[in-house]
């Protein structure tokens, strides 16, 4: 059964907000994503996806991750968005809007 963006979104604030109270459930989180999540989520991952979570290092100011490059190629979905005088941004969810590509 697919997820949702909605329910994906939900799950991730609720993996962030129990693996920050939570020892056990945080080295599980890390360990084997797809376990914990599940275990949360009562909800399977889908065969093959892969998930990677990456813990927060205190000495450093900010953490982020990279956008996969970007080939001289354009998707059809990329397309869309440059034909229709939007801003191309690689990256489908962007939880902080850091380029503001949506305003």
């Amino acid at each position: 059964m697919a997820w949702t963006q909605q329910e994906i979104n939900n799950c991730i604030a609720a993996c962030k907000r129990k693996a920050a109270v939570d020892a056990a459930f945080r080295k599980q989180l890390l360990a084997d994503p797809a376990t914990a999540i599940r275990e949360l989520a009562g909800k399977e991952i889908p065969s093959g996806f892969r998930i990677k979570v990456l813990e927060n290092d205190p000495e450093y100011d900010a953490t982020f991750v990279l956008p996969p490059p970007i080939s001289g190629n354009l998707s059809d979905k990329e397309l869309d968005g440059v034909t229709g005088g939007s801003v191309l941004c690689p990256v489908e969810v962007c939880a902080a809007n850091v380029c503001g590509a949506d305003k």
